[in-house]
């Protein structure tokens, strides 16, 4: 348990320290130090982008504020010409998350004709790329299940002495037992979780700082927009882009808690968190761009089928392993 917490504190700090300390997305401010807007899609202009737009309306932008720009603007080229080496170094997440990403997402763009499906496409990929990932975790989770009662025995006989710091040595090397009894590596249950922040950090970097993708379009939705700007200006759509936010993540989060047996935490607990992550996701996706709910729908869909997925499979096993056992008594 207690090298759990401290992997979890480690990996969240890591992840804090890549993200304040690294560039981010940086706005452009006219010479009154206010931030400069389009004002058809309500986008804040992004000053370090990472190649030229095609808009008429946002290049006589940059072009006239060029100066206050945080990259050199004559030396960045159209986004179909984006490659990695073309923006000079500046951080480790740049230049291992959002640059990559950013490329991958305009060279599937250009392939497929839209950066939204391209978006989308990377979704699905990313999800395959951490389908063993997943497996690993919902087995654990299976398992973690199945070592509930001596988990709990084991909690109920230290409840009073925790504070012994002999007591308390002795409880964690008997949870320890159990865990290696069942084939538990505590760290394991959050690790998707812990990969999915930055490479969502990075979808959102990747699409404020490359033009193409904010200026493209994905059936009447502009993939730069947000949700509230959309339906604002009367595009229905984009309500039915909510309501996709919410039924997925919902689904996606109560399959994922359906297998959280080791949290030690009580169902209701676990439900009033679910429907509080879902109502906060619904809430900020209103103000973040089209692009990123595009990802966030596909990838938790994808998580949803291979949580399905998965369980038959590990249901398909347990019985397997109780005809053979079965059949093993009878030939004894």
């Amino acid at each position: 348990m207690i090298k759990n917490n401290r992997s979890k504190k480690v990996i969240a700090l890591l992840l804090t320290l890549i993200v304040l300390t690294t560039g981010c997305t940086k706005y452009l401010q006219g010479n009154d130090k206010r931030r400069i807007t389009n004002e058809v899609t309500g986008q804040a202009i992004t000053s370090n982008i990472l190649c030229l737009p095609k808009s008429e309306e946002l290049l006589n932008i940059y072009e006239t504020n060029k100066d206050n720009l945080d990259v050199d603007y004559n030396k960045l080229k159209p986004c179909e010409k984006f490659s990695l080496s073309d923006v000079k170094y500046n951080s480790l997440w740049e230049t291992l998350f959002v640059k990559p990403l950013a490329w991958c997402i305009i060279k599937v763009g250009n392939f497929v004709h839209n950066y939204g499906i391209a978006v989308m496409i990377l979704g699905i990929l990313i999800r395959l790329v951490l389908y063993p990932l997943t497996k690993k975790s919902l087995s654990t989770s299976e398992n973690m299940k199945k070592a509930q009662p001596e988990l709990q025995a084991i909690q109920k006989k230290y409840n009073n002495s925790t504070n012994d710091k002999l007591q308390a040595t002795m409880m964690t090397q008997e949870l320890m037992q159990v865990y290696k009894k069942y084939g538990i590596n505590p760290a394991s249950g959050c690790l998707v979780a812990f990969i999915q922040l930055p490479i969502l950090l990075a979808f959102l970097e990747a699409i404020n700082r490359v033009p193409a993708i904010f200026e493209g379009y994905l059936l009447t939705m502009q993939l730069g927009t947000s949700p509230y700007v959309g339906i604002k200006n009367g595009n229905l759509l984009y309500i039915v882009l909510i309501v996709l936010i919410i039924v997925t993540t919902y689904f996606s989060y109560k399959n994922s808690m359906n297998g959280t047996g080791g949290t030690g935490a009580p169902e209701s607990q676990m439900n009033s968190m679910m429907k509080f992550m879902v109502v906060f996701i619904a809430i900020a996706s209103l103000t973040l761009p089209t692009a990123l709910a595009l990802y966030w729908i596909v990838s938790n869909g994808s998580m949803i089928i291979q949580n399905i997925i998965i369980k038959k499979s590990l249901e398909s096993n347990k019985s397997t392993g109780k005809v053979i056992k079965n059949k093993n008594k009878k030939r004894k």
